[in-house]
């Protein structure tokens, strides 16, 4: 799972790094968040179709994919797009199940959701009682969840809560990649923060100059993605997780920051 990606700079790295690391782990499957990948706010169709090219099996998102309106025909005809789950009478969908043969020629059932936290954001539609409105079965799959959310507490509450139902729970949003990676006890991976895939050197992705004036000023500049120059930083951050196929616990999950940050 690859955390967000944002605007050209994320988008170029992506194209770069992620398709020799799909073929390094021989993964199975590949979700990708890239709700802010469009000059760093919202998806476009080209955008999109760079991620899906570059190895996405599906693209998440977040409560920035209603910038670019004239994406929302997307949502309802591209299915390895997703939109939070419980958004309520939205364009699109907050789910996908999709069959896969593994590099080594077995058939695997996944199940991508994509939720949205409400501390700190809109207060959508509750992302516990959403995710449970779910028909999970038949074909037992390995389900992912991809919890674009502000807090941390919520975040993990809903890992708990999901805990030995998933496979894996993980936060995105924030852009910033936390160390609290681990399997919690009925089976579930889980990290708050995928982190984020662009100019690792800006703030969040974004220019740094036009956040410090934010932050000194308290004034809302339009934020933009940060440049990327020869002397800029870009990574692709994210986790790899391995599951085991028949009990669809999660046995193992590592954080990456891959390109010309340090890979921890």
């Amino acid at each position: 799972m690859v955390g967000d990606v944002v605007g050209d700079p994320g988008l170029e790295v992506l194209e770069r790094l992620l398709p020799p690391l799909i073929k390094q782990i021989s993964a199975d499957f590949v979700m990708v968040n890239g709700e802010n990948a469009a000059a760093g706010f919202g998806l476009t169709l080209n955008a999109l179709e760079r991620i899906l090219a570059a190895g996405a099996d599906v693209v998440s998102s977040g409560n920035h994919v209603w910038e670019k309106r004239e994406f929302w025909p997307i949502l309802d005809t591209n299915e390895r797009v997703l939109r939070p789950l419980n958004y309520p009478e939205n364009p699109g969908r907050g789910w996908l199940r999709l069959e896969k043969l593994s590099p080594w020629g077995v058939l695997f059932t996944w199940l991508a959701v994509n939720l949205q936290g409400r501390e700190l954001m809109t207060p959508i539609n509750c992302p516990f009682k959403s995710f449970d409105g779910l028909e999970t079965s038949p074909a037992s799959p390995l389900i992912l969840v991809d919890f674009h959310a502000e807090s941390s507490r919520e975040k993990e509450a809903l890992a708990y809560y999901l805990d030995g139902r998933v496979s894996v729970v993980a936060g995105t949003h924030t852009h910033v990649q936390t160390a609290d990676e681990r399997v919690l006890p009925k089976g579930t991976a889980y990290i708050t923060d995928l982190g984020m895939t662009g100019v690792s050197d800006g703030i969040i992705g974004m220019d740094r100059k036009i956040c410090l004036d934010r932050a000194r000023n308290q004034v809302l500049y339009r934020m933009e993605v940060a440049p990327a120059g020869k002397e800029s930083k870009t990574a692709v951050q994210g986790i790899i997780v391995e599951i085991d196929a028949e009990t669809r616990k999660a046995v193992s999950i590592k954080r990456f920051s891959a390109g010309t940050e340090t890979t921890p």
